[in-house]
């Protein structure tokens, strides 16, 4: 379960935080991108509170949950380019808890093209107990205004697999403070998810938002629709799962800077 692309969310909120606390002209750029202020104008140490909640619990495609949703809460810390966090998630539905411990590291390679790597550990708690370290990274260009392609790729060492995401996102700043996001995902999987495909995933699609609503609060929300490729359809298959394996769901976040 990869939730390193919810807290790539909260590096760029807490970034475009950032900006505007120190009276920075910023737009509040998409999920997988963040735009670093000048060096003299970033402050040394910045942290971040997020808490939020999904409709479905939903990674690589897939609804994680039999029911319900997840509620969310974030702690991070943010100094220079290296950002630590800890996020909890808990379902609200049923009995399974979530914790991720992790850290990400910002390469600027040039003015337009960003780099991160990064670890995580996850410890699942439910009906089963689990855990499982990634290593991830991505590559994000910005030199197009309103285009900003990125490549994510995760391991997982339990799994002994990766899983790539290509994504396209295009920002748009409707009112003052307030920015919507389209975006298109395709999605990869080679034996992170499943051992028996190599190959397509899921495609995802979707609308994000984000209104500041002042210096050092940010609401954030999203509607997301994915559509089942060949390797979601084969476990579906060997697993005897009949009817539709696509998956809608949404998601509000209050993100509070500081």
């Amino acid at each position: 379960m990869n939730n390193k692309f919810k807290f790539s969310l909260l590096t760029s909120l807490l970034i475009t935080a950032s900006a505007a606390y120190a009276d920075t002209s910023a737009t509040i750029d998409d999920s997988h991108s963040r735009t670093s202020l000048p060096q003299n104008e970033q402050p040394e140490t910045n942290y971040l509170l997020d808490l939020g909640w999904d409709s479905k619990y939903v990674s690589e495609g897939r609804n994680n949950l039999d029911k319900g949703g997840i509620f969310w809460g974030t702690a991070a810390v943010q100094h220079g380019n290296l950002n630590v966090y800890v996020t909890l998630g808990r379902a609200d539905d049923q009995d399974y808890t979530e914790w991720n411990f992790g850290l990400e590291y910002a390469i600027p390679l040039s003015d337009t093209l960003e780099a991160t790597v990064g670890y995580q550990r996850l410890e699942f708690y439910g009906d089963e107990r689990a855990h499982d370290n990634e290593l991830f990274s991505s590559l994000t260009y910005s030199g197009i205004e309103w285009l900003t392609p990125s490549v994510a790729y995760t391991y997982a060492t339990e799994a002994g697999g990766y899983f790539v995401e290509a994504s396209l996102h295009s920002s748009w700043e409707l009112l003052e403070n307030f920015t919507v996001t389209p975006y298109v995902t395709q999605a990869f999987d080679f034996q992170y998810a499943t051992e028996d495909h190599d190959g397509a995933n899921h495609f995802q699609f979707g609308v994000e938002a984000e209104y500041l609503l002042n210096d050092q609060i940010v609401l954030s929300g999203h509607v997301s629709h994915t559509i089942a490729q060949e390797d979601i359809k084969a476990e579906a298959k060997a697993d005897g799962v009949e009817g539709s394996l696509d998956q809608t769901y949404a998601g509000v976040h209050l993100t509070w800077n500081f």
